[in-house]
């Protein structure tokens, strides 16, 4: 028995070993014409499982570019597309360098200290008092995310005042939205005990 680790890896895995096996037939018929109308239907073969796009001009050329990959460059064929650059498909992309940034609460996310920041300019009001509101209320419901119990807050405040230098200095009369709303739980109810006043049911 032959197993597939012991078998030549494939190309494109997702077009499995029975096309490969087709496109070499392909490279080994003589007549170009012929191999040519071997290659056109083999990306028809291809093109079933693209099915949402598979007569576009731009997955077609894809399908050949793909064809020409599997081929390894080896099929002689009147191709409707450019063929690819074998060398600028081997080569490695450029690495992306990513900006690096200290961020003071990185669960909270980059784009909180850029709302702080332009809330910070907002001319004092109401406007800036519901703003600020919202962002508190927006930390704690992401800071749920990462504890679901609870969260004290107290602690969300001093988050707050530190993302904003010390402008946002909320005090005990500010009330945050409880964690059953923002969890979209219902608050449990006491069940009340009944008394029969002592006496004994017969």
């Amino acid at each position: 028995m032959e197993y597939n680790t012991q078998r030549q890896q494939l190309s494109i895995p997702e077009y499995g070993r029975n096309l490969e096996k087709i496109v070499e037939i392909a490279i080994n018929t003589e007549d170009k014409d012929k191999r040519t109308q071997i290659a056109h239907l083999i990306v028809d073969i291809m093109a079933q499982l693209h099915t949402e796009a598979r007569d576009s001009t731009e997955m077609r050329h894809k399908l050949w570019d793909h064809l020409h990959i599997i081929s390894e460059f080896k099929l002689d064929v009147d191709c409707p597309f450019p063929i690819p650059d074998k060398e600028a498909l081997a080569k490695s992309p450029n690495t992306l360098s990513y900006p690096k940034r200290n961020m003071r609460y990185s669960y909270y996310g980059k784009n909180v200290e850029n709302i702080v920041k332009i809330a910070m300019e907002l001319e004092d009001g109401e406007e800036k008092n519901a703003t600020i509101m919202a962002i508190a209320n927006h930390l704690k419901k992401t800071y749920l995310t990462w504890n679901r119990d609870s969260v004290d807050d107290k602690l969300i405040k001093r988050h707050l005042k530190d993302l904003s230098n010390g402008d946002f200095d909320l005090g005990e009369e500010d009330q945050l939205i409880s964690t059953f709303e923002l969890l979209g739980k219902p608050k449990k109810k006491v069940k009340s005990k009944r008394h029969n006043g002592g006496r004994k049911k017969n």
